[in-house]
């Protein structure tokens, strides 16, 4: 099962659309994050679309330059129960995509080496308005290269394109809740694509 979805980029569109009258009032948000509902994450994300990309391209990052030109792993970005509370859309590489889009869930399933995952993410100011977050990306490597961490690198890029000091262990103390999914968190419920 493969989702064809093409680059916003490359189409010169957001991911997400939403009328320019409607867009110009969505772009804050006052409240708890955890009450948006679908519309109101499509509304914020189509604000700070372009600015996502932007930003992590903005040092040449070797994903972060690139990872546009993937594909989108679910129907929209969602709110999440980690990463601080940032908002978040995964997108994933060549290798990775077929995979990682059945969301699967069962002892010894492992992801195929070379996948790359990059997670965008924002948050809201004080104010209510997105602020661009860290791009986390996830590498899957041969076994052997971090088996401490299930044969996966975690990296991320600021909002200036810049790479981001982390520690391996760190990103991995989490993700190890997830042995089942190849240490592999996966969008919302209510985002995910229907699988076969």
């Amino acid at each position: 099962m493969k989702k064809t979805m093409m680059s916003a980029v490359a189409l010169g569109l957001s991911l997400f659309a939403v009328p320019a009258a409607a867009q110009s009032e969505a772009c804050t948000f006052e409240g708890d994050v955890y009450d948006l509902d679908e519309a109101g994450v499509a509304a914020l994300y189509a604000c700070i679309d372009d600015t996502l990309a932007a930003s992590y391209a903005a040092d040449n990052h070797p994903v972060g330059s690139v990872y546009r030109d993937w594909q989108v792993t679910s129907t929209g970005a969602y709110v999440p129960g980690v990463h601080g509370n940032r908002l978040l859309l995964t997108f994933a590489n060549d290798v990775a995509y077929d995979d990682y889009v059945q969301y699967r869930f069962e002892e010894g399933f492992t992801m195929p080496t070379g996948s790359v995952l990059a997670k965008e993410s924002f948050s809201l100011t004080n104010d209510g308005a997105p602020r661009v977050g860290p791009l986390f990306i996830m590498t899957k490597v041969d076994a052997g290269e971090a088996d401490e961490f299930d044969n996966w690198v975690y990296s991320a890029v600021r909002a200036n394109g810049k790479p981001m000091n982390i520690s391996q262990s760190f990103c991995h103390d989490c993700h190890a809740a997830y042995v089942d999914q190849d240490s592999m968190g996966y969008p919302a419920p209510d985002v995910r694509f229907e699988t076969e």
